[in-house]
């Protein structure tokens, strides 16, 4: 008998082939998992030395370990292991979707995790960036140009890695606040898994959204104001290239400017915030891929009095609010859209709750 046979004769796969309780198992494993490996992971890199120091760009005032790229990374790899063994038949066929996304952002974790320790010139990290985007091309992962012109193929390549590219640079550059990152690419990752549910050909992106939704969830648990670790660029760089090749699985068709509305709404917020600091910047004169500094929206929002706490949580709102606009775009039902926020909201709510009664705790035992 192998492991799924005895799952389902335990009644814990799901026998209807809906694959839903594989979604929610694997969704669980990578929570638990990436929350239960944080603080292993955090002792380790305290010792060896995987800190960030206080700089322009981050708000720590003192070494922050910057290895929590690891621990999610770990959850999502051993939330889909398991995926693999609930659902063997169904993943035959996404398979090699799902190996591809996994390769390039291994890629990504480990350029990440060097840069974070070491450095890196932007022009590496850019390079690889670009070579992961075109690993998805050419697994035909992509977004498709369909204006009837002879380039369209070039363009498509093009757009492709514009976008990937740009969404996990944009993610890095979020991570510049307490539980901003994490929290922004755990409400994506549940609304594009929503919508990833309705389409047999995204079967792929439910999986591997699924596992990546766990994981970021499992990370704010400890990254939530005050932090006691960070992703680094590790998992930022992880997130972003995950959450950019799941909004293009499905091959999305663009016959015109308005077919790119629904992936932008996903991911608006950081779009826009990597927008306006690429055009101050360069205003300014100033190189806007290497030059730190606080001119990203949070950093408008602690200007304004806001605290961590408020301004994660602002930023949160915005973001659940661009993603119910894109989930209505894409002509999801009413009552879907309403489970899948209330269930985001309830998921963060828990967890901010579970973090600000730990550190009251930790404060009245000092």
């Amino acid at each position: 008998m192998n492991i799924y046979s005895f799952l389902k004769a335990l009644g814990i796969a799901d026998p209807s082939g809906s694959g839903w309780l594989a979604v929610v198992f694997t969704f669980l494993l990578a929570w638990v998992v990436t929350w239960r490996l944080i603080p292993a992971v955090r002792k380790f890199a305290l010792r060896v030395g995987w800190a960030d120091q206080p700089n322009a760009r981050r708000l720590n005032r003192e070494p922050l370990p910057n290895a929590g790229g690891l621990a999610i990374y770990a959850g999502v790899i051993a939330a889909l292991v398991l995926a693999s063994l609930l659902r063997p038949i169904e993943l035959q066929n996404v398979l090699a979707q799902v190996l591809t996304i996994l390769l390039g952002g291994s890629i990504l974790v480990l350029v990440g995790f060097i840069d974070d320790q070491f450095g890196l010139p932007a022009t590496v990290r850019l390079l690889v960036q670009t070579l992961t985007a075109l690993l998805l091309v050419a697994n035909g992962i992509s977004i498709q140009v369909t204006f009837g012109t002879p380039i369209d193929s070039i363009l498509s390549i093009l757009l492709t890695v514009l976008w990937v590219v740009g969404i996990t640079n944009a993610i890095n550059l979020m991570d510049g606040m307490d539980g901003l990152a994490g929290g922004v690419s755990f409400i994506t990752a549940m609304s594009l898994l929503a919508v990833s549910a309705q389409y047999p050909n995204w079967a792929a992106a439910t999986l591997v959204l699924a596992a990546l939704g766990g994981a970021a969830l499992g990370f704010l648990r400890h990254n939530f104001h005050p932090s006691r670790i960070i992703m680094g660029d590790a998992g930022a760089y992880f997130f972003g290239y995950v959450l950019a090749a799941t909004t293009i699985i499905g091959n999305l068709q663009v016959t015109t400017v308005f077919s790119l509305v629904p992936p932008v709404l996903f991911l608006l917020l950081p779009v826009l915030d990597t927008t306006q600091v690429f055009v101050r910047r360069l205003l300014a004169g100033k190189n806007p891929m290497s030059t730190p500094g606080k001119d990203h929206l949070h950093h408008r929002l602690l200007a304004w009095g806001l605290s961590q706490r408020h301004a994660a949580l602002t930023l949160w709102s915005i973001t659940l609010v661009c993603n119910w606009l894109a989930m209505r775009i894409r002509g999801m039902s009413l009552p879907v859209m309403l489970a899948t926020t209330v269930s985001i909201i309830i998921l963060l709510g828990f967890t901010v709750w579970q973090k600000v009664r730990a550190t009251e705790n930790d404060t009245r035992t000092k």
